[in-house]
């Protein structure tokens, strides 16, 4: 009779996110996810042989744990600042998340209509009153502010001052809702 699995896939898919949100994707290998779960190789090279699905459950899992975070605030601007801090204090989830080639050839409206967008543009369109596609406007805008920010506080190229980005995102949002009008 053959011995039961000790470390189940959930245990993999959850060690490899910790892993990731501790060293980077760079880090999952099968060796290094072996090492962080006190197993050998075999049993996760027999449910993942070529780490591609493994890699993807975990940014699955990574995807919610993110937006988790972010929407955890109750308004447009606290859900930019979740997200700019997100990149602060989880640097290396972020970069796996965004700047691991998963979005590559998309665009940013097609990152917009992605469905995990759909939370985030929800609280804009309610927190300022304005209609779907005003909402995915002024989204847009934002977006690329703010993941602009949040790319350079994860990558070391820019000191994160929390009361500096939130005064230029409330000067960017001010801006773009002046009179109404939307970009």
């Amino acid at each position: 009779m053959p011995r039961k699995a000790v470390t189940s896939r959930e245990d993999m898919i959850e060690g490899a996110f910790r892993l990731i949100r501790r060293e980077g994707h760079e880090a999952l290998t099968a060796r290094r996810l072996a090492s962080a779960l006190s197993c050998s190789t075999q049993p996760i090279m027999y449910q993942f042989p070529n780490l591609a699905e493994l890699r993807e459950l975990a940014y699955r899992r990574a995807d919610r744990f993110h937006s988790d975070y972010i929407l955890s605030g109750d308004d447009p601007l606290a859900i930019a600042l979740n997200y700019i801090r997100f990149a602060a204090e989880e640097a290396p989830l972020f970069r796996f998340l965004f700047q691991s080639g998963h979005f590559d050839g998309a665009s940013l409206a097609d990152m917009i209509r992605r469905p995990e967008a759909a939370d985030p543009l929800g609280a804009i369109a309610a927190g300022l009153g304005l209609k779907e596609d005003e909402a995915a406007a002024v989204f847009e805008t934002l977006f690329a502010t703010v993941h602009g920010y949040a790319s350079l506080v994860a990558n070391n190229a820019m000191e994160y001052d929390p009361s500096a980005v939130e005064k230029a995102l409330a000067a960017v949002a001010e801006g773009l809702m002046n009179k109404g009008e939307t970009p």
